[in-house]
């Protein structure tokens, strides 16, 4: 990417840009390329899902989606927030719940977190369009409180249905959270950053990085989000250019 292309997407995620020390700006991307990934293999034993949606098509899924009523929280929802997105994108965005202005819209990741995200997507060269979304939770919990792990458990399936779906060559996950729930496990999203892990049952490479609501309070942690997604388009080349 050119590097005043480069400069110019990240002053539109609120990094700030010294010039004209280019060299700088190139030292931070050798520390990250140098980063050796941890690849954590999936656990022995699949975790199983809710419920079979193996053999569903994007519609008969999307259609499940919106009637499901397997937990409380559809009872109080305004509508689902399926997925959007290329069906067959390179790149996977997961993100933890819908919230209030994605239940009333029912597209994930609207509003400033989701300017934010597109503008950090198109830091890296991958416009929102080209990428797949999707949420851990199909439904938004009351309040925006975090997730139960039924919650979580009941929408799982509808979830590795999707990443079955579109297939991608690198997830995203965005936020504590939703990586916790993916990649099953209670690390802390500061131990989970720049690392290569694995989705449990697809085996897709994973890379975690801050929520953008998140970066939105802690607008000094938009530097390491950068290195992340430096970081997850290494992965992705790396991935990419690998046979499978």
């Amino acid at each position: 990417m050119d590097a005043q292309v480069r400069n110019r997407y990240m002053q539109a995620m609120g990094i700030p840009v010294w010039m004209p020390k280019d060299s700088r700006v190139q030292e931070e991307v050798g520390e990250v390329q140098e980063v050796v990934p941890d690849i954590k293999r999936p656990p022995p034993s699949p975790i199983p899902v809710s419920f079979d949606c193996s053999y569903m098509d994007w519609q008969q899924l999307r259609t499940a989606v919106q009637s499901c009523a397997r937990c409380d929280i559809s009872k109080t929802r305004t509508q689902t927030v399926f997925g959007a997105g290329n069906q067959q994108a390179p790149w996977m965005v997961i993100g933890e719940a819908p919230g209030a202005e994605e239940d009333r819209q029912g597209e994930p990741f609207v509003g400033k977190a989701g300017q934010l995200l597109n503008n950090m997507l198109l830091a890296i060269g991958m416009p929102r369009e080209t990428v797949y979304i999707a949420n851990v939770l199909k439904c938004r919990p009351p309040n925006n409180r975090d997730p139960k792990p039924d919650e979580a458990a009941n929408c799982r399936g509808y979830l590795e249905r999707q990443i079955e779906l579109v297939n991608p060559s690198l997830i995203l996950v965005v936020g504590r959270i939703a990586a916790q729930n993916l990649l099953q496990t209670t690390e802390p999203l500061a131990r989970l950053r720049l690392k290569q892990h694995l989705a449990p049952l697809s085996g897709k490479p994973v890379v975690v990085t801050y929520h953008p609501a998140y970066l939105l309070r802690q607008p000094a942690d938009k530097r390491k989000a950068w290195q992340d997604l430096l970081f997850a388009r290494e992965v992705f080349s790396q991935y990419a250019s690998t046979p499978h």
